[in-house]
């Protein structure tokens, strides 16, 4: 069951957005477009066929030549926020990986509504549930019922989700995707690879457990995805082992962000969700 107390924390954050959006509905945001907007953008030679009502006429009062102004127009985002609902996000006491995701997916859900901001929110494991996007308290609290209504099940399949999930995107966006990461490193890199030119924001959640692996002895180990089980013994040489290559699998997943000029942001589900907004949106 995920907690949304945290909500009225958020007022002093808002959705910070490098890129300009090129959707068609007027809104707040920076637009690639120029058009009648509130924001001058730069003067350009007058063509026939113009408004003359754009005209600059004190530029031509002192150059003897006609110039009109254009401005940047004003276009919606549309946030996009998906969350890994596979079998392994279930793990994690007293707060799951899956319920501390929903909770941030809510969180920018909040932040978008806020500012009239349209959002879409969807969950991804085997397959891919999409929710209409619309604006609004009622898509909020549908936001939220249908996260405490859930099961984590089945292995993720991030490539194949994301491959269906681009041909929903119309205008630039941003997209806001969150999930342990815990799966082939070269699917997450050729699914990041086909999100493009958008304001993306990957947030990798772990619990506590898996980051450090406190744990030592003889223990069985069952798959959550795919149920194998594995006895081992947890020594000390393999504690050093195993966090040598999760730091290398993290590290890639943040270096192919960079490339891409994404943001990436590492968490753990011990961090107040106040905090963690703090960390990515600050």
């Amino acid at each position: 069951m995920i907690n949304i107390d945290f909500l009225q924390q958020l007022d002093r954050f808002h959705l910070a957005i490098r890129k300009r959006v090129t959707s068609q509905y007027t809104g707040p945001r920076k637009s690639m477009a120029t058009g009648r907007g509130l924001t001058f953008k730069e003067h350009r030679i007058y063509s026939p066929g113009d408004d003359i009502r754009l005209i600059d006429w004190k530029v031509f009062a002192r150059s003897d030549h006609l110039y009109i102004k254009t401005y940047e127009e004003e276009r919606n985002l549309t946030v996009h926020i998906l969350i890994d609902m596979s079998a392994s996000m279930g793990f994690g006491k007293p707060t799951s990986k899956f319920d501390y995701a929903a909770m941030l997916g809510v969180g920018f859900a909040y932040l978008a509504m806020r500012e009239n901001e349209k959002f879409q929110f969807s969950t991804f494991s085997e397959g891919l549930e999409i929710v209409p996007s619309r604006r609004g308290m009622s898509q909020l609290a549908a936001m939220v019922s249908h996260f405490n209504n859930v099961k984590t099940q089945g292995s993720s399949r991030f490539l194949e989700a994301i491959g269906q999930y681009r041909k929903l995107i119309g205008s630039r966006s941003m997209l806001v995707i969150v999930s342990d990461f815990l799966f082939n490193i070269n699917e997450v890199t050729e699914a990041l690879y086909m999100l493009g030119d958008q304001e993306v924001k990957i947030v990798q959640v772990l619990d506590p457990v898996e980051k450090n692996l406190s744990m030592q002895g003889d223990f069985k180990l069952i798959d959550s995805e795919s149920r194998d089980m594995l006895r081992t013994y947890i020594s000390p040489r393999l504690r050093v082992e195993y966090q040598k290559q999760l730091d290398s699998h993290i590290a890639r997943i943040e270096e192919a962000c960079t490339r891409l000029g994404y943001d990436f942001h590492f968490l753990t589900t011990d961090m107040p969700v106040f905090d963690a907004f703090y960390k990515v949106l600050v």
